[in-house]
């Protein structure tokens, strides 16, 4: 399904950084989501890559892989657990237990992103999620990994601490 608007402006960062094009699949009873993302020339750190035929061909870098990990989490907060930033909702990374790129990711085909939440707890106004993520260019695993993020429910007025609970 093409993006929600509600979603893409509730998104805590701007259409420029959420990156996404479409929502392929929601799974709320497993807690999987999976979107598509384009890859090509101009995506952010890509398009100042210097380009070399052989030693560096043009490739999504990881760094923007890892930022994609965010936006997952964020699409995986905001259709399967219901979390709203404009009520509040913030999420932050805790920790990458696991980041595993097995092969470039280069532009042309589109990525296929899925978001796994495969452990979860809440406590209070906070939720923790270890997510496992798989990143696809057609066939080819591109990217796999395992992190936890934290979801907070930020009060107004509120000291914003987000990794005391690490």
């Amino acid at each position: 399904m093409p993006l929600d608007p509600a979603f893409v402006d509730d998104c805590p960062y701007a259409p420029e950084a959420l990156l996404l094009e479409e929502i392929l699949s929601i799974d709320k009873e497993a807690g999987r989501v999976i979107a598509q993302m384009p890859v090509h020339a101009e995506l952010p750190i890509t398009i100042h890559q210097k380009v070399h035929p052989v030693r560096h061909p043009r490739h999504m870098s990881g760094g923007l892989m890892v930022h994609m990990t965010g936006m997952m989490g964020f699409v995986h907060a905001y259709f399967v657990l219901g979390l709203r930033h404009h009520e509040g909702w913030i999420g932050y990374g805790a920790k990458i237990h696991e980041a595993r790129f097995t092969a470039l990711a280069t532009p042309g085909t589109p990525l296929t992103l899925e978001a796994l939440a495969i452990r979860s707890r809440r406590i209070r106004d906070s939720i923790m999620v270890r997510y496992r993520f798989e990143f696809r260019q057609g066939a080819t695993v591109v990217y796999e990994g395992e992190q936890t993020a934290m979801w907070l429910k930020m009060v107004e007025g509120q000291p914003v601490t987000p990794l005391a609970f690490g």
